[in-house]
């Protein structure tokens, strides 16, 4: 039932943006095409219709928030959620709403908005198998206090890390990897962006070899 209605609200939707007009009018088909031309998504439809099928939500964190203003005391709930297709996207977003559910729903949408490409790859010396099942090379990441550094795996060694990064990985489609991280990495929010932005600098090094990035 939620899915027909997401799938009625994409139909009634109209872009704002020149980008969700050239989605919407059929003239960009793939999510590929608009990491090719370093274009922003700024509308979360444009996600909905380019990625109809299979990506999954998860929520990482729910903490009660408060603010204290000339009214009085005012709570609200700020949720942290990771969204990926198990194949190579992946997105984060934070939201606060007075109620639980709006506030997962304005952190899935910012999510969408915050959707970036992962490049995949076996880049172990221990395997030669030549898949995406790790990352090519070596990459880091960190947000506040923590760093994380993650090394390419052989094929089914699975990840090597901690419970939050297993979590964005496995959306991103990262099968086999090892990790070391330090700082405060019970901070959950800064544990899972420093994850999100390791797989975000795997598009810093340029190749030939390796996707789309020239064609």
């Amino acid at each position: 039932m939620a899915q027909r209605n997401r799938t009625f609200e994409v139909e009634e939707w109209k872009p704002k943006t020149r980008l969700g007009k050239l989605v919407k009018d059929g003239y960009i088909t793939s999510i590929e095409e608009i990491f090719q031309n370093c274009m922003t998504i700024k509308e979360p439809e444009i996600v909905d219709i380019l990625i109809p099928e299979g990506l999954q939500e998860e929520v990482l964190d729910i903490n009660l928030v408060q603010k204290q203003s000339d009214a009085g005391q005012k709570s609200q709930f700020k949720t942290t959620v990771v969204i990926g297709n198990e194949n190579g996207y992946i997105g984060i977003g934070e939201a606060k709403n007075m109620e639980i559910g709006p506030a997962i729903r304005a952190a899935i949408s910012n999510a969408k908005l915050n959707l970036i490409p992962v490049r995949r790859g076996c880049g172990s010396w221990e395997c030669t198998c030549g898949g995406p099942h790790s990352l090519p090379f070596t990459v880091e990441g960190k947000s506040g206090s923590v760093r994380l550094k993650l090394f390419p795996a052989p094929r089914g060694l699975g990840l090597v890390v901690a419970k939050i990064p297993a979590i964005v990985l496995r959306l991103a489609g990262i099968k086999d990897v090892w990790s070391h991280s330090k700082g405060h990495t019970k901070a959950t929010i800064n544990f899972a962006k420093a994850t999100y932005n390791a797989l975000k600098n795997t598009y810093k090094i340029m190749s030939k070899e390796l996707d789309w990035e020239v064609s």
